[in-house]
């Protein structure tokens, strides 16, 4: 089996847990939106949920969501966040079928390596309900490299990410917008924004 991780981007987490989570965004518009697809009530899973701020932002909104995160540390600090456990879980060992209404994957599938990128995804199409919507970010580039904090990242383009997508399985709808943004290592980066409905 693979690990669809790269253990030194997953040591940083672990190891800076609590400053991460000091640092993290709350914006919520594109959480929003993605909510706004979802039916009330849906089941969301929540993947790199990090501090758990956007799982304690759907859970206001009454959504029945299972947050999870790759670190037993930043899982930590979510549960303390939510107050209530939340599961260290990689993505390798998503194992659902037609479980949720919604996944939500802001800044985390990023750090997959980019061969285990796609068996990732086929994971995530199985474990959505029929009609089921996805969201994830990326860090736009050419080629998979580090930061300057040994993070690595898939740095996708956006042909690489759709071709990437249609080999996981079949989507209604597959959007992606791009925009500029400052990560936590203090760089510009085009963040690519990829909204995908499985089909019904």
């Amino acid at each position: 089996m693979t690990n669809a991780f790269d253990s030194d981007t997953l040591a940083f987490y672990q190891g800076n847990a609590a400053d991460y989570a000091a640092w993290s965004k709350h914006r919520h518009v594109r959480l929003d939106q993605f909510l706004g697809r979802l039916p009330p009530g849906a089941s969301i899973l929540e993947l790199g949920c990090g501090a758990g701020a956007d799982s304690a932002h759907m859970i206001k909104q009454g959504f029945d969501v299972r947050p999870t995160d790759g670190s037993p540390q930043m899982a930590a600090q979510a549960a303390q966040r939510l107050g209530r456990d939340v599961e260290t879980l990689l993505f390798h060992q998503l194992d659902a079928d037609a479980l949720y209404d919604g996944v939500w994957a802001n800044a985390c599938l990023l750090h997959v390596p980019r061969n285990e990128l796609g068996g990732v995804l086929a994971r995530i199409w199985r474990a959505l309900k029929p009609g089921g919507w996805f969201y994830a970010s990326y860090k736009g580039g050419e080629a998979e490299g580090r930061d300057k904090l040994a993070r690595y990242y898939n740095y996708p383009t956006e042909d690489w990410l759709r071709e990437r997508y249609r080999e996981a399985g079949a989507w209604s709808s597959l959007a992606v917008e791009a925009n500029e943004d400052v990560g936590y290592d203090n760089k510009p980066a085009v963040i690519l924004h990829v909204t995908a409905q499985k089909v019904t």
